[in-house]
């Protein structure tokens, strides 16, 4: 991939092109000290993926962001050294940015600390970017006689832009919705936490993470909580699971939505904004499982990505700007 790279810092900028150096089939195509000088380096020479620091000066890399992502999009990935700032990293999520991870450090011995989590995050993009033949994802649950659960369920998947367009439905719903929502994010696990906090500031619903062994509850939000895989096993409990290893989407909205199938319940299943294709083969197989599906709409999309595809299947019933998407689920969970 062809990288440009923002940050204020001249030592930052050395450290995390020492890291890019290290991954043969990446390239260094320039470097920017302030947000205004990466909007301007990216409209006169647009990579493939911008490495992008919060703390800019002359414009913020938030609105930087913003502005390249309307003007020319293009991957950015949030490499910053405010990574307890949750807050800004969601909203510069929700402006457009894939994921956020820890500006590398250099100790008093010369060696890169954090270098790996970088290249890691790098190796991901690169693949999201790219048109990966992902692995074909059999149905291994069954459903088991129903005597636990009949509680109406609310699924939604969700990536670049998630963040803000999870708060805009959720900040919507009634404390007594009637059902239970599951989000898959893709999202870093660092990160999970603060997400959960923040959509909890957004909305009458209790949020927290979906721990291994929980039972989902009615009138409550769970967030998957790890880079492993979120599924709702036979038993009506939720469990992660590293498989499909080298699936790049992590948590994969696709194997949570076809873990959901044998919900004795057929409940509304989401798709958000995101890049890539992760969760329109699983809200098809919803839709034909009986579930109301929903597709958020390209105009109100941070990255017409993962909708876009779950159109062109004819997975989603309706297709909707985000802001009717929680009044449609409301209906539908109280009809």
């Amino acid at each position: 991939m062809r990288i440009g790279i923002v940050n204020h810092d001249d030592k930052s900028i050395e450290i995390i092109s020492r890291v890019v150096s290290t991954m043969l089939e990446n390239r260094i195509v320039w470097t920017a000290k302030n947000g205004k000088e990466a909007v301007e380096k990216t409209a006169g020479d647009r990579p493939d993926l911008v490495l992008i620091n919060l703390s800019l000066h002359v414009m913020d890399g938030i609105y930087a962001i913003e502005r390249i992502m309307k003007e020319n999009p293009c991957a950015i990935l949030i490499v910053t050294d405010e990574v307890k700032d949750h807050s800004r990293i969601f909203e510069a999520m929700g402006r457009g940015a894939l994921d956020a991870v820890a500006v590398p450090v250099e100790d008093i011995s010369g060696n890169i600390k954090g270098g790996e989590d970088l290249i890691r995050k790098i190796e991901i993009i690169s693949r999201l970017i790219g048109n990966e033949n992902r692995p074909k994802k059999g149905e291994k649950h069954k459903p088991r006689e129903l005597s636990l659960s009949d509680i109406p369920m609310v699924v939604i998947g969700s990536s670049t832009g998630g963040p803000k367009a999870l708060a805009g439905i959720l900040s919507r719903m009634p404390e007594k919705l009637g059902a239970s929502v599951i989000v898959v994010q893709h999202v870093d696990a660092q990160f999970a936490d603060g997400l959960v906090s923040w959509l909890g500031c957004q909305t009458r619903l209790k949020v927290e993470l979906a721990k291994e062994g929980m039972h989902p509850e009615i009138d409550k939000i769970y967030i998957a909580g790890t880079d492993d895989h979120l599924v709702l096993e036979s038993d009506f409990v939720f469990h992660y699971t590293e498989e499909p290893k080298e699936y790049p989407y992590r948590p994969s909205v696709d194997t949570f939505f076809f873990s959901v199938k044998h919900w004795p319940v057929k409940g509304v299943a989401v798709l958000l904004t995101g890049m890539g294709r992760d969760g329109a083969k699983g809200l098809l197989e919803l839709r034909k499982a009986g579930w109301h599906t929903i597709a958020q709409n390209e105009k109100t999309s941070a990255v017409y990505g993962m909708p876009k595809a779950a159109v062109e299947l004819g997975a989603a019933i309706q297709v909707l700007p985000v802001e009717k998407i929680a009044d449609a689920i409301i209906k539908r969970i109280k009809m």
